[in-house]
C-alpha cells in the first residue's frame, strides 16, 4: 500500500469515527506490518480509493475493526457490498463493536449488521483506549452468523485485548 492511499484511507476513518474509535495516524500506520491486520479498499470507476474495511484475521474468528466509506458516496449501498463480500468468502465466525442501541444513529447501525446476518451479543465489552488519555469505551459485539456462547465469547475478548488493543 501506498503512502497516497493509506492517506485516503485515514481521511475516511477521521470523517467517519469520532477520536475515541480510532488510532493516532502514526499508530495506525504501524499496523499495515502486522501479519494479523487487513486492509481491504474499494474503488470507483475513476480508481478513486471510496471505501475501506480494517479487519484483524485470527485462527478461530475475523474482526472487523472499521468499515467507512467516504461522506460523498455514503448510502449507495457500497458499504454493504464490501461486508457481504467479506461474509461471503470468510468461513470463520465474524466479530464486530457497535455503540449501545441507545441513539437513533446506533440503532440504524446495529440494523445495518443486522441485516447482513450479524447478532447482537449481550455480553459486557470494552474497547480499550485507542489514544492516550481517551477513556474505555462500551460496546457491545456483533457476531455473524450466530450469537457466541460465553465460552467463545471470553476467549475471543482476550485474543482481541492481546492482538488488536495489545493490553493484556
Amino acid at each position: 500500500m501506498n503512502e497516497r492511499e493509506f492517506d485516503k484511507i485515514f481521511a475516511i476513518m477521521k470523517a467517519s469515527f469520532p477520536e475515541s474509535e480510532r488510532r493516532t495516524y502514526a499508530r495506525q500506520k504501524e499496523l499495515l506490518a502486522d501479519p494479523h491486520y487487513r486492509l481491504i479498499t474499494e474503488t470507483n470507476s475513476s480508481n478513486q480509493l471510496i471505501a475501506f474495511m480494517a479487519a484483524w484475521e485470527f485462527p478461530l474468528f475475523r474482526f472487523v475493526e472499521h468499515i467507512a466509506v467516504d461522506p460523498a458516496t455514503r448510502g449507495s449501498g457500497i458499504g454493504g457490498k464490501l461486508m457481504a463480500a467479506y461474509i461471503e468468502e470468510s468461513l470463520k465466525p465474524i466479530l464486530l463493536e457497535v455503540e449501545y442501541p441507545d441513539t437513533e444513529m446506533a440503532q440504524r447501525r446495529i440494523g445495518f449488521y443486522e441485516r447482513l446476518g450479524f447478532r447482537l451479543n449481550p455480553f459486557e465489552h470494552v474497547q480499550p483506549p485507542l489514544q492516550k488519555g481517551q477513556p474505555g469505551l462500551p460496546l457491545k459485539i456483533m457476531s455473524y452468523p450466530q450469537i457466541l456462547t460465553e465460552e467463545e465469547f471470553a476467549l475471543y475478548q482476550e485474543i482481541l485485548y492481546t492482538n488488536v488493543y495489545k493490553v493484556v
